[in-house]
């Protein structure tokens, strides 16, 4: 369904749309792009690349992630075989012509994809971070052909070495493009173009424009906003600039965790559906565990709570709305933790099914061997929380840091329900719940500056690079040209700009 619906129903309510009401800027929070790549339901997407590389996005990098699994399962590709397309160029590894792009055989290439009718196209050439050259001439060509096709080039989306990465984040941008384009252009339409922007995987937020341009940038959204709001409500609360936290934000269908150790943690390398994401993100770990979590016997007689959601509709039996599966809301009210004389404030929006809930907990403790519905409810609740507990543990324990010396932070629909259990198996002494949970996330989307990164790819050792300090000041003064015409459009006229070094040891890598 559209997203966007729901924020002009709510702006129409609070009547913030009606004349003569105040100006309205807005930020907003999406998982439209995220959503996209889980349920495969992108864009057609065609992929231009250099001649003999076409099989790169699907030989990957040869990794196993179920190291002990006979027959291994590869997610299914943004873009099939039928849809990649090679063109006669190529580089050498410092950006140099070796050939010289085939003007004829590229409009070969391009009746070909034509005929293929993709909506999106993406654009990586071999070394192209190098030297754009080609990747825009190609472009120029395919935009004067077919002017309606969407183009990403690699160069300028992910302008780093490794092909397979750099590939595969130009795909994923070039496959939620056409999806995230229209729903953002729909949605400010709807607001009458009042300014909105929206929160990027990094923790700032940004114009339409420019998301629509780069929506690979806005996997992580809906998530980032909840760590940024959690980490200043925390930095207020606790009176410290640099609190020691994790957070949990536990929705409907997920729960996001993050460790914040004094500062809101960053990382460029992440995955997303299976592929590479190689762009700047808050480091959150998500897990299929939420409130609408479907419960379950499996065929072993197990008890199971989800990956599965019952989503927004029917969402849980509670909800009157045609669930037929308990979920873990259903097991929370059957066993006290939800008031249904009250919920969403004694607002009457929603009235809670207690009895059917309490029914359908009692046929799966009869599934499970003759249980009580409570009994059942608590078992759904235990195995809910073992999972968020992995997912707390993934960030801390695993990373080298003692839980004991954070405080948890629980925030969304359901987090502080789940607190106290999780607080007390991790040791952790002290729990800080925001007086709105529910909201802690759009708070953050306020709190959000309005940023833009980028990043170029040198690859020299640091003793050149000490030698020619005006070799990385010509970098720095054009990536930060770059930064200042985005942000000018967000009405910026004066940025801070700051810069940081990805460097290793000698012999870390292979490049």
């Amino acid at each position: 369904d559209d997203q966007s619906r729901a924020i002009v129903t709510g702006l129409q309510e609070l009547g913030l749309l009606e004349d003569g009401a105040p100006d309205l800027e807005m930020v907003h929070g999406t998982t439209a792009a995220t959503n996209a790549l889980l349920e495969r339901k992108g864009a057609r997407t065609a992929l231009l690349t250099t001649a003999g590389f076409a099989d790169v996005i699907e030989i990957g990098r040869q990794n196993r992630p179920h190291l002990y699994r006979l027959h291994q399962a590869r997610p299914p590709q943004l873009t099939p075989a039928a849809l990649r397309f090679e063109a006669v160029e190529r580089l050498d590894a410092n950006g140099a012509v070796l050939t010289p792009l085939d003007a004829d055989a590229l409009e070969q290439v391009i009746e070909a994809i034509a005929a293929a009718d993709p909506e999106s196209l993406a654009i990586c050439f071999l070394f192209s971070y190098r030297n754009p050259r080609h990747e825009e001439q190609a472009a120029a060509a395919i935009q004067a052909r077919l002017p309606h096709v969407l183009l990403s080039l690699s160069s300028q989306i992910l302008p780093e070495h490794r092909e397979y990465e750099r590939t595969a984040t130009t795909l994923v941008n070039a496959y939620v493009r056409p999806l995230a384009a229209r729903y953002l252009h729909r949605l400010a339409a709807a607001l009458d173009n009042r300014p909105v922007r929206v929160m990027q995987s990094n923790g700032g937020a940004i114009g339409i424009e420019q998301a629509s341009v780069e929506p690979a940038r806005l996997v992580l959204s809906g998530p980032a906003g909840g760590v940024v709001g959690a980490f200043h409500a925390a930095a207020q609360a606790l009176e410290d600039p640099r609190p020691q936290i994790m957070t949990f934000d536990m929705g409907g269908t997920s729960t996001d965790v993050a460790l914040c150790p004094g500062e809101i943690p960053r990382t460029g390398e992440s995955e997303i559906a299976g592929l590479p994401l190689r762009l700047p993100i808050i480091d959150i770990h998500t897990v299929g565990a939420g409130g609408g979590s479907l419960a379950y016997v499996d065929p072993g007689g197990g008890l199971r709570v989800g990956p599965e959601s019952a989503g927004a509709v029917p969402g849980p039996i509670c909800y009157g709305r045609g669930g037929e599966q308990p979920t873990v809301t259903d097991a929370n009210l059957v066993l006290g933790r939800l008031d249904a004389a009250h919920f969403l404030g004694g607002s009457d929006a929603v009235r809670l099914d207690v009895a059917g809930a309490h029914e359908a907990l009692a046929r799966l403790g009869a599934e499970l061997g003759g249980y009580t519905a409570e009994e059942a409810a608590l078992g759904v609740i235990r195995v809910a929380n073992a999972t968020m507990e992995r997912a707390l543990r993934r960030v801390s324990v695993e990373q080298g840091h003692d839980p004991r010396a954070f405080v948890l932070m629980p925030f969304g629909g359901a987090g502080p329900l789940h607190a106290c259990e999780l607080a007390d198996a991790l040791e952790m002494r002290r729990i800080l719940i925001p007086p709105n949970p529910g909201v802690l996330s759009a708070l953050g989307l306020l709190m959000a500056d309005v940023a833009h990164e980028n990043a170029q790819a040198i690859l020299r050792d640091a003793t050149t690079l000490a030698e020619d300090v005006g070799f990385l000041q010509e970098h720095f003064q054009r990536l930060a040209e770059q930064n200042r015409a985005i942000l000018r459009q967000e009405g910026i006229l004066e940025p801070r700009l700051e810069a940081s070094l990805d460097m290793r040891y000698r012999g870390q890598s292979y490049e």
